[in-house]
């Protein structure tokens, strides 16, 4: 489905714009168009379907039943559907928005955030063919520990109090409709009434992140054409201490999906980056872009913003060590 979208993307670089392919300019205009695009309508489109099923969905008993389990199940979950979820960090975003509008625990949403860029049947596939057998279990089971132990954090400190109002509230309150009511009517909507509700979901949130899509794309963009595999080889290859963290420091701004990171990692081994450094690099790169943080600015406070951030760094960073060390 999402073929689409570069095929957009080739038109309107290549053939409009007339810039060459390969080129750093052309790669990056590419990426922006292809990823604004495709974001776009991943917001509009998950929004309006979450939306439309939370305004017939007693949330009440989906807490109930997560609540009803042990809160490992709720992570298990959550890392299982953002497994075979294919979307980037920021694709993420619009069901991240639905999962804490509708009452699910922090912890669990944040469990599919960190894992669902990282890890999907495409990227699995390339990982075997590419990379090897070894290679691809090492990933995805590091890409699934750190989403349930960075939900067990984030839990574990309360987090849920440092959302935005977008992010606390159900966007109920967007409609003009208190969250109770609405759970006491929700039963008795309308085809038509759910679709009212859902169209002021979209044009509510949307409004809200639409600019910031433009802006965070871009800057991952312009980073993301204009920094090439050697640089980064050449002054990470050591299997220094401090060339993990580097690494991880140095993805979070490239930004791009697990796919499209698979190639470059495969390079960046041949050209003799250790393990550990090359996973380390390749999951922040797909887990924790700059423009994802620019979206969750809408729906976290810069205190939870912070906290995600050094709480990715160490994660990854000690991945990458122990795999250093093993390998």
């Amino acid at each position: 489905m999402f073929k689409i979208f570069t095929i957009l993307a080739d038109l309107v670089t290549f053939n409009l714009l007339g810039l060459e392919d390969g080129s750093s300019i052309g790669h990056s205009v590419h990426f922006f168009i292809e990823d604004v695009t495709k974001i776009y309508f991943m917001v509009v489109v998950m929004i309006y379907i979450i939306a439309i099923l939370r305004a017939g969905l007693d949330t009440e008993r989906v807490r109930a039943f997560l609540h009803g389990k042990s809160r490992g199940f709720g992570y298990l979950i959550a890392v299982l559907f953002g497994a075979i979820t294919p979307f980037c960090s920021c694709s993420s975003i619009p069901l991240f928005l639905g999962f804490t509008s509708a009452g699910i625990p922090l912890g669990i949403t944040m469990a599919f955030l960190i894992t669902s860029p990282m890890i999907n049947e495409v990227a699995i596939a390339l990982l075997g063919g590419l990379l090897g057998l070894k290679f691809t279990i090492i990933y995805i089971t590091t890409g699934m520990a750190a989403g349930i132990l960075g939900g067990l954090f984030l839990d574990a400190i309360g987090a849920e109090r440092y959302l935005t109002d977008l992010g606390n509230q159900a966007s109920a309150l967007a409609a003009g409709v208190d969250k109770k009511d609405l759970e006491k009517e929700r039963i008795r909507l309308s085809l038509r009434e759910r679709h009212e509700f859902a169209k002021t979901e979209v044009k509510t949130i949307f409004g809200r992140i639409w600019k910031w899509v433009l802006i965070g794309v871009g800057v991952g963009a312009a980073l993301h054409g204009f920094v090439p595999n050697d640089f980064i080889a050449q002054h990470l290859g050591e299997g220094q201490w401090w060339s993990v963290p580097a690494a991880v420091l140095l993805g979070i701004p490239l930004y791009s999906n697990a796919t499209g990171m698979i190639p470059i990692a495969e390079s960046l081994l041949n050209k003799g980056l250790p393990v550990g450094t090359t996973l380390a690099l390749m999951m922040s790169t797909v887990a924790a872009s700059f423009p994802e943080f620019v979206l969750l600015k809408q729906v976290m406070k810069p205190k939870l913003l912070v906290i995600f951030f050094f709480l990715l760094l160490v994660l990854f960073t000690c991945a990458g060590w122990i795999f250093n060390l093993v390998f």
